[in-house]
């Protein structure tokens, strides 16, 4: 049984003539009635009454009709759905993005894209390195921005920016009235986390071990607003990166003089998988935003 049969099947139920539905799918007439004789052969049972050229549909036939019409309407719509995601300005793009990128550099980046191309969608999924790695590889994604990782050499990564991170203490701490500091001022401070299973934690412990001591978390969180909120409210200081409209007026946000802290962000992609048109057009266009920047 083949496609082109049930397309012919729908359009002879539909005219209820042979010389009518040869016309409308310009084909002869023989060659129609050749093609529903075959169809009927293979399903069991005749679809049609016939009277000379004019048939009409028996119950066998409208029975039959119905699933055609489903089958044939959902590839239709199978196709429409393909040549949607052929379209690089009407796709889907599915990509995945660290914990603490939610609320700076995900919505610029996205943001700047969507002004120019409104028509493609995003499936935004937001988790931590291991997790994000695993769903690339498994194809539930088509983009990271994260992190650089290690052994992962079927994994593409460029570089779009360096995100420095800054110390948060709450306003009624004596260093918030400093201008910056630096980290080892905050060595006998109780600080305040992601959790250990984020690469912040790690970082910022790096950090710490380079000003010369040990990080005491006495708090973790999974998102930079819940730090910053515990921060507000006296529980200890934390070093997260910066967020856009989420200056909070009992926390003071300080930059770092040294050590450097600061994190690579860039985008990845599996080497080997060819990207959809949509989720193409958005990793050039975030490359070259970020070149564009010089960052």
């Amino acid at each position: 049984m083949e496609w082109q049969q049930l397309e012919y099947f729908r359009v002879v139920a539909r005219t209820q003539h042979f010389t009518k539905a040869s016309q409308s799918l310009a084909i002869s007439q023989p060659a129609l009635s050749r093609s529903i004789t075959k169809l009927e052969e293979e399903v069991g049972v005749l679809l049609f009454d016939r009277v000379g050229r004019t048939v009409r549909l028996n119950s066998f036939g409208e029975i039959f009709l119905k699933h055609v019409e489903s089958a044939l309407n959902e590839i239709d719509q199978g196709i429409q759905a393909l040549a949607q995601m052929n379209n690089p300005a009407t796709g889907v793009i599915s990509l995945a993005f660290l914990v603490s990128l939610g609320l700076n550099i995900l919505p610029e980046v996205i943001g700047q894209f969507n002004r120019q191309y409104p028509g493609v969608e995003f499936r935004l999924y937001e988790s931590v390195t291991p997790f994000i790695l695993k769903d690339l590889i498994n194809g539930k994604v088509d983009l990271c921005l994260t992190s650089p990782f290690e052994n992962q050499s079927g994994i593409a990564w460029h570089k779009l920016l360096d995100d420095a991170l800054y110390a948060y203490v709450p306003v009624t701490h004596p260093l918030a009235s400093r201008s910056s500091i630096c980290l080892a001022e905050l060595r006998d401070e109780p600080f305040i986390g992601f959790r250990k299973n984020y690469d912040m934690r790690s970082l910022v412990g790096e950090f710490c071990r380079q000003a010369g001591f040990l990080p005491q978390v006495k708090f973790e969180g999974g998102d930079i607003a819940t730090i910053v909120g515990l921060v507000s409210s006296g529980l200890g200081v934390a070093v997260i990166p910066k967020f856009s409209g989420a200056e909070f007026s009992k926390v003071k946000c300080l930059p770092i003089e040294e050590p450097v802290c600061q994190r690579e962000i860039g985008l990845a992609w599996l080497r080997e998988r060819m990207l959809p048109p949509s989720a193409t057009l958005f990793r050039d266009f975030v490359v070259h935003t970020f070149e564009k920047r010089g960052n």
